[in-house]
């Protein structure tokens, strides 16, 4: 039975077993129309979003894609690497039903009974490559956070065939695919920007070894301005490449200290970002960037990254040739799963995540 709406889960361990176990979500506080926030997922002060601290006339770049071999555009695409981390990319090779399709599948799995979505959850999910769940790490956070998501770890078709959600495999397998042109299109570029000229095989599969595709809800929230969708962090990916809605809530964090700027929908666009795994392979001349999501008081939103990533037993460090070329190496060589263990072993804290790889 739901938890009466005058108070609402006053007891953790309600919330937890309703939210959790029983694989409600976020999703299902927010379709019981509740009027208050319940305490578990109210922030302390300095996590929540001061709307003082936005930038509005700040906007991160947007790269036309069409001729990204021109080497005005591959600058553009370095800089925005080197100075933002995160860049918006227009006319690039992902058809657009392509996009329309994830973000509709999003929707489809949502809208699934909790009982069914709960079949993916931690403790009933057939393998660890398949992840419903919510918040981010409940069991590591003071604060939860606002949001329910599906984590599917790419292994191959054929796992994909047999473990992923029938609702939305096809369409999260597809976007996977066509996104595979303009990832390595930006990994070239990226690369040539450091002096590195040819991606061989092996350099390939440390950029871009293993790949997970997040669909990520953010249902109504009350008293949104208490609590937040997604914590502030880096991504532990080369790459993240995120298809987002056209609500909006995706902020990042400005190169004037304590400022925030809003990242638009543009329809039709994606959002890159730098992550740490590239910062680190970078010798930090590409800068992964903090950033989080704020809830929304009226509005559903769902977002689709894909975290393009090393594969877990890569030992990551600065690239060779950086070295070589005589540059100091600021970050030790680490083993890729054991960072991004440490990541998930904590609450959502900014950047430093990436303090565990320095020398």
């Amino acid at each position: 039975m739901a938890p009466t709406l005058a108070e609402p889960f006053s007891d953790s361990s309600a919330l937890t077993d309703f939210v959790i176990n029983k694989g409600n979500g976020v999703k299902g506080l927010s379709d019981m129309g509740l009027k208050a926030l319940p305490k578990q997922y109210i922030q302390p002060l300095e996590e929540r979003m001061c709307m003082t601290n936005i930038m509005a006339q700040e906007s991160i770049p947007i790269i036309d894609m069409s001729k990204w071999e021109d080497p005005e555009v591959a600058k553009s695409i370095c800089d925005a690497a080197s100075k933002w981390g995160f860049f918006q990319i227009v006319n690039h090779a992902v058809p657009v039903e392509v996009l329309e399709n994830v973000k509709e599948a999003t929707y489809r799995f949502f809208g699934l009974p909790a009982e069914e979505k709960n079949k993916f959850s931690k403790d009933h999910s057939p393998s660890n490559n398949v992840r419903f769940g919510t918040s981010f790490s409940p069991q590591a956070e003071k604060a939860l956070e606002w949001k329910d998501y599906l984590s599917l770890f790419y292994v191959s078709e054929e796992e994909a065939s047999a473990l992923w959600p029938s609702v939305c495999r096809e369409q999260v397998l597809d976007y996977m695919k066509k996104s595979e042109v303009v990832i390595k299109q930006l990994l070239q570029v990226l690369m040539k920007g450091l002096n590195v000229n040819k991606i061989d095989e092996t350099k390939e599969s440390l950029l871009m070894g293993s790949m997970r595709t997040n669909l990520n809800y953010y249902p109504i929230c009350p008293n949104p301005e208490l609590t937040v969708g997604v914590g502030r962090h880096s991504d532990v990916s080369t790459l993240t490449i995120l298809l987002q809605d056209e609500i909006g809530g995706l902020f990042v964090k400005g190169n004037q200290g304590g400022n925030w700027i809003h990242v638009p929908p543009i329809k039709g666009s994606l959002v890159i970002n730098v992550g740490d795994a590239l910062q680190i392979l970078s010798n930090g001349r590409y800068r992964s960037v903090e950033h989080r999501v704020v809830a929304n008081g009226s509005k559903n939103r769902i977002s689709v990254p894909i975290f393009v990533n090393p594969r877990p037993r890569d030992i990551i460090g600065p690239l060779p040739e950086l070295i070589k070329s005589g540059e100091k190496p600021i970050y030790k060589q680490v083993l890729y799963s054991d960072y991004v263990k440490h990541f998930f072993r904590k609450a959502h804290d900014g950047k430093k995540t990436v303090e565990f790889a320095e020398l």
